[in-house]
């Protein structure tokens, strides 16, 4: 018998994200919570303890942070999750300090637009970006003046950083057509370009932070020279690179700490992460004690402390710091712990595939359904492409195991965390080269014993979902059931209809648009496979879903239709996902009832 509250209690229990804190009011910080059933905005004042509740939309807020002088929440308003909005701020403490913060448009003279970056200067100087049908526009934006634009061009661009003393901005731009590995420009604040970086094509840079130190033009940038991202510090200024090498396998991020001297990597390696201290002066990297797991954020205090969020695929989110403390604990009861993951190696056409394998309890008492192999398995996909499974906690994933289901999740070709060649082997074969990757773990899950193979369910939400529609027409034989969440059906449509930058990136995937290289959109789009179409499909969509659209969801759907082919629709009124948590649990258990009765287990 499954414990049917103990699956909706790992959604339902309040989560935090890692609090962000003014640089100026290191006790003003800012966060995301599920507290009240819904994300939303929350500021935390770390002296009075105080927490106030910033945001309050039917169907959440997801983005959110502090400027430098803590005296302002910013948020991005859209209107029910597609994406489309505008930044709005609140004061952080309220002028009456029972009544909530009212929010007003940030910049009132900037029209709704989907974002693109922004950076908080201490003066009140904010450098929005904003992407639009008439391309990518990075504003200055100086209180009681009119917004500036100092960047336009009709390809992906986005804020990358403003430095300490304001007189640089670092904008990401791909004016050289290809969104996914892009490049670098340092601007003044009249325009002027200081210097430009780019590795050339098919090796992207990225800024991840100014030094926090006044007249310190040094930019943290992530880069892929030698086929993983890693670290290096550029100096615009004075025309500088230095490369930051470190003798670990897997791929590397970083920030500053306070005072510029040192760095705190982010180490990413078979699905888990580490944190080390890298100092500037001695070149010497000093290991974070964390436990083994997934890191979902960690920054440094003033004092030289770490806070970081944490969890394993067994253990839910915590967040922490390097003295053993629990900086910030979410109210209500935790979230029951799930079962932990097992890794495993499968050989396929282009090199080792990692997966993660979750198995059923077999002792129902401790909350387990019983049950011995081959199991009834789920292949749950992830999206991105450009993400990967990891360790981490994840309510979905321990849902399917407390029903008595195995959980396959595959990190594909395509995939982050295994360097550039292995991300980027998709590009011109998108879709078909990933079900090649999957579909060699599901005959070593069959073949080990493991999965039953006339109970595999195909699922998977955004770009998975996408590769579920499409691995049930191109691999019919091998599924039994397929639950798609917000998923791209129809290519072209999807490409017609979805948000701006999302082209971009389709441009540099495919290497071109519909209208250029239609060969390859029908060729990687599911509705050209429909006809082969077999297994019992639900779809869940939303209606406001910039990303993945409903039209061209609806073209598939009909098509399913027209051929009497078995199959079911959920829409939600939100976009690309939902952020309300009784909203998340429907549609869980409507995607387990659906594999239940398709497979004779209800």
């Amino acid at each position: 018998m499954v414990d049917d509250e103990r699956w909706k209690a790992r959604f339902r229990a309040a989560r935090i994200t890692l609090p962000r804190w003014a640089r100026d009011v290191p006790s003003r910080s800012v966060y995301r919570s599920n507290a009240t059933g819904t994300w939303e905005i929350y500021s935390w004042d770390r002296d009075t303890g105080a927490r106030r509740q910033v945001t309050d939309r039917p169907n959440g807020t997801w983005a959110g942070t502090i400027d430098p002088s803590g005296e302002w929440v910013w948020w991005f308003a859209d209107t029910d999750g597609d994406e489309f909005g505008v930044w709005k701020r609140a004061p952080f403490v309220p002028a009456d300090g029972n009544v909530p913060p009212a929010s007003v448009p940030a910049v009132p003279e900037l029209e709704p637009s989907y974002p693109s970056g922004l950076s908080l200067g201490r003066s009140g100087l904010a450098v929005i970006g904003r992407t639009t049908d008439a391309g990518n526009t990075i504003h200055l934006c100086r209180p009681a003046a009119s917004p500036q634009v100092l960047y336009h061009h009709a390809e992906d661009a986005h804020v990358a950083g403003l430095s300490r003393d304001e007189s640089l901005i670092a904008i990401g731009h791909s004016e050289h057509g290809d969104s996914r590995h892009m490049a670098l420009r340092v601007l003044r604040p009249d325009g002027s370009t200081v210097a430009d970086l780019w590795d050339g094509p098919g090796k992207g840079v990225y800024g991840a932070g100014f030094a926090p130190v006044d007249g310190d033009a040094r930019l943290l940038v992530t880069h892929e020279r030698r086929g993983r991202d890693e670290i290096l510090i550029w100096d615009p200024v004075a025309g500088t690179e230095r490369e930051i090498v470190l003798d670990l396998p897997g791929d590397f991020g970083a920030s500053w700490y306070p005072d510029g001297t040192a760095l705190l990597i982010s180490h990413n390696h078979e699905a888990r992460d580490e944190l080390y201290r890298y100092d500037l002066s001695e070149g010497t990297l000093t290991r974070v004690d964390t436990p083994r797991g997934v890191i979902g954020g960690a920054d440094v205090r003033p004092d030289g402390t770490v806070e970081f969020s944490w969890s394993s695929a067994a253990e839910p989110p915590v967040i922490r710091d390097t003295t053993g403390a629990v900086v910030l604990t979410p109210p209500g009861p935790a979230a029951p712990p799930s079962v932990p993951v097992e890794d495993v190696w499968v050989d396929g056409p282009a090199g080792r595939i990692h997966a993660l394998v979750s198995k059923p309890e077999s002792d129902a008492g401790a909350g387990g359904t019983g049950g011995e192999a081959p199991y009834p398995t789920v292949f749950d996909i992830h999206g991105g492409p450009t993400a990967q499974d990891d360790d981490s906690f994840v309510p979905s994933a321990a849902a399917w195991v407390d029903h008595g289901f195995a959980v396959v999740r595959v990190n594909y070709r395509g995939s982050t965390g295994y360097g550039s060649e292995w991300r980027d082997a998709i590009e011109g074969r998108v879709g078909l080269t990933e079900l090649e990757d999957i579909k060699a773990v599901r005959d070593w899950a069959v073949s080990s014993g493991l999965a039953d193979p006339a109970r595999l369910v195909l699922t998977g939400g955004s770009w998975g979902g996408f590769l579920t529609l499409l691995g049930i027409g191109t691999q019919p034989d091998d599924w039994s059931v397929a639950v798609a969440a917000v998923p791209v059906a129809d290519y072209v449509a999807a490409y017609e209809d979805e948000m701006e930058g999302l082209q971009a990136f389709d441009r540099s995937l495919f290497g071109g648009s519909p209208s250029e290289v239609p060969d390859r959109y029908r060729e990687s789009s599911p509705i050209t496979y429909v006809e082969a179409v077999r297994a019992p499909v639900l779809i869940l969509a939303g209606e406001n879903d910039p990303r993945c659209p409903i039209r061209q969801i609806d073209n598939y759907l009909a098509r399913l239709a027209e051929l009497g082919r078995p199959h079911e629709m959920y829409r939600y009124d939100a976009g690309h996902g939902s952020l309300v948590v009784e909203e998340r649990i429907t549609q869980m258990a409507a995607e387990i009832g659906f594999a239940r009765k398709h497979l004779g287990m209800s």
